[in-house]
């Protein structure tokens, strides 16, 4: 019994441990990628001669902020003490379907749709804000 008991607490402490190393990780790997993708936009914008399309630039900047969120949302999940809150997934979904709009919208049908996507997570966004289910 004595065994079991000990047994229950070691093992959420481990598997916790465990998924901060790994959450760790994959944030100091997104924060090199945001370098990267700092460096590209600065270069394409005032070192190289060669004209960037506009639509290259913008999803070179939605990717920029696609990492930016993705790391808050790691930070905020060690702030929070070990809780994803769903508005930082909401907003990035929202980045990211922006993001493919802008990269793809040859088909109007399409781009309606995720439009209406952007507005049901808009509305989403409004709900997890209200005081009902807003925790922090």
């Amino acid at each position: 019994m004595k065994l079991l008991n000990k047994l229950t607490r070691i093992v959420p402490l481990l598997l916790q441990f465990i998924l901060n190393i790994g959450l760790i990780l994959v944030g100091l790997t997104l924060v090199a990628f945001l370098i990267r993708e700092a460096f590209m936009i600065f270069n394409n914008l005032f070192i190289t001669d060669t004209v960037t399309s506009f639509y290259d630039m913008t999803e070179e900047i939605l990717i920029f902020f696609l990492y930016f969120e993705f790391i808050a949302l790691i930070i905020k999940y060690f702030q929070s003490g070990y809780h994803f809150p769903l508005r930082y997934f909401i907003y990035i979904g929202i980045t990211a379907i922006v993001r493919l709009i802008i990269v793809d919208h040859s088909d109007a049908l399409a781009t309606l749709i995720l439009s209406g996507a952007i507005l049901l997570l808009v509305l989403a966004l409004y709900l997890a804000n209200t005081k009902l289910l807003k925790r922090e």
